[in-house]
């Protein structure tokens, strides 16, 4: 396919994703099913080009004056990609392009080319109604900060050390793996592709495939590190999921004690069941609702990741910003509460409590734990960040960036604009050894 016939096509995929609600890779498949001729290159860049517009959605906006799908990936191509006027001119003349060509009106916007005199939501790239919870958080960095979130994102890579050590997986496998993380001593990352050509595919790693590595964000990572969970302990994965926290744990703690993984969502604990298998992990046990119920106060540490607005998560999925609604956002608070509530019940005397979100925004964090314990006095939250320190998985640079991000209630707060992750607050609360 030529240039012009992508970005009619992206075009439309786009404006699926906005009428719909539909995810980015299903509007492609959606469009893909009555363009057969489109190769593997060409759905490439036009996913590529359409969540480049998502992330770029309000300045793409601006500039165009207009909010249609058609402005917003015009826009798009030239303050993200950099096209002159004249190439997206000469997109237009080839076959298959948008049969509108460029108006005066378009050209003239697309000259102009600034947000500068934008308000922040603009330049930043986020909903004007979460302008105050932003606001809140960042200060005078929201624009920053939120520029940060509408990049690309790296892929994060965590070595597997209950089946190869770092030095080992550095000798045969460093240069396939892109480059080691400055944060974790067991991590690398592969740099961001292009937008318009297709990501290196994990399954041509050998390390990936033979299960000497895990996808998983650094900044996923270092939250893990903050249970600094011990060789021996009983552990419970309280919102495992697809289990990437919950093998992060099986390798801190030398696959040794035992670690619980339950997830009120029987179908997503079904994906960690080929990671579990690949990984080598013999102490990990799925245990359902039920069989929960009589473990009460048994566990040295329990890791609450709870569900969240995935605010930090917005460079790899940009739809989700423009999905998110005042109703899920007070929705998602509520379940923080009762997750807590329920999660702190297994927790041993003297154990500890792991609260992790990757959201930005403090309603979801330190207001979250501040409401807790003004209720359950049982627990006091401790330093996050010497924990996270303690696990040993720390780089230098990582043990500062790390010290150098606490928050109020012993947490600590990573961006992709402060630490190139997703965004991501965690906090570790201690439970008294008695009641008196």
């Amino acid at each position: 396919m030529q240039d012009g016939g992508r970005i009619s096509a992206a075009i439309e995929v786009l404006t699926d994703v906005i009428d719909t609600r539909n995810s980015v890779k299903g509007a492609v498949r959606n469009w893909g099913r009555n363009a057969r001729y489109a190769g593997s290159k060409d759905r490439a860049w036009i996913s590529g080009l359409v969540l480049e517009s998502l992330r770029r959605k309000n300045s793409a906006s601006w500039i165009m004056n207009s909010d249609c799908p058609r402005s917003i990936v015009l826009g798009t191509l030239r303050i993200a990609w950099n096209w002159s006027v004249s190439d997206i001119e000469d997109a237009f003349d080839a076959t298959y392009a948008p049969s509108q060509k460029l108006t005066e009106i378009e050209k003239q916007s697309l000259e102009r080319k600034t947000t500068e005199d934008a308000p922040a939501h603009i330049q930043g790239d986020f909903p004007a109604w979460l302008s105050g919870n932003i606001s809140r958080v960042f200060e005078t960095e929201v624009v920053a900060e939120c520029q940060a979130l509408a990049q690309r994102a790296d892929v994060g890579l965590r070595i597997n050390t209950l089946k190869i050590s770092s030095e080992d997986y550095s000798r045969k496998f460093g240069k396939t793996s892109g480059i080691a993380s400055l944060l974790l001593n067991n991590a690398y990352r592969i740099p961001a592709a292009v937008p318009t050509t297709k990501g290196t595919s994990l399954d041509r790693i050998p390390a990936y495939s033979k299960g000497f590595v895990e996808v998983q964000d650094e900044g996923s990572q270092i939250s893990v590190c903050s249970a600094n969970a011990k060789p021996g302990e009983k552990v419970l994965d309280y919102c495992a999921g697809a289990g990437g926290k919950t093998l992060a744990l099986a390798a801190m703690m030398s696959d040794t004690g035992s670690i619980y993984a339950h997830d009120r969502n029987p179908r997503r604990l079904s994906m960690m069941l080929p990671r579990l298998k690949k990984s080598g992990a013999k102490t990990i046990e799925i245990i359902t609702k039920e069989e929960l119920q009589s473990k009460e106060s048994e566990f040295d540490c329990v890791l609450a990741d709870v569900p969240c607005t995935g605010t930090g998560t917005w460079r790899r999925k940009p739809e989700s910003k423009w999905l998110l609604t005042k109703t899920a956002f007070k929705n998602r608070i509520s379940e923080q509460n009762q997750i807590l509530r329920s999660s702190s019940k297994y927790v041993k005397p003297g154990g500890r409590l792991i609260y992790i979100t990757c959201s930005f925004l403090k309603e979801e964090a330190e207001d979250r734990i501040k409401e807790f314990l003004s209720l359950h006095s049982e627990f006091r939250y401790i330093d996050a960040a010497k924990e996270a320190l303690f696990s040993g998985q720390l780089t230098e640079h990582g043990t500062k960036l790390v010290l150098g991000n606490r928050t109020d209630f012993g947490g600590v707060r990573l961006t992709p604009w402060r630490a190139n992750a997703d965004g991501f607050f965690f906090t570790v609360l201690k439970k008294r050894e008695s009641a008196y």
